[in-house]
């Protein structure tokens, strides 16, 4: 038996909160609608990793960082979920306060 890619179980997890079908995601990604819910599915199973601009267009449309999708670490990835959901502004804020920096007002 294999072991499910990090990227199969984040894609599952992120798809089902997004509370969107294999199908419906994959075509929102650019893949042709007769083949969205086969493909989908197979990178779900792990039997299949999609290229990076596909993983790209998958991320976009649930709303995630790229690097979330393939982020072995629990910690990290809840980490790189939550700062996606910052402003740049908000980051660079975080950035500064983390390395011992006054961080800018507003």
């Amino acid at each position: 038996m294999t072991e499910t890619s990090i990227f199969a179980i984040r894609l599952r997890e992120a798809r089902k909160a997004r509370g969107v079908s294999q199908k419906q995601l994959g075509i929102l990604a650019g893949v042709d609608e007769f083949v969205a819910s086969a493909r989908l599915n197979q990178y779900e199973r792990g039997k299949h990793t999609p290229d990076l601009n596909i993983a790209e267009r998958l991320a976009r449309e649930l709303g995630v960082p790229m690097s979330y999708l393939f982020e072995p670490e629990e910690d990290l990835a809840t980490l790189i979920l939550l700062l996606g959901r910052l402003s740049g502004k908000q980051r660079q804020n975080l950035i500064k306060q983390l390395r011992g920096e006054t961080p800018e007002a507003g």
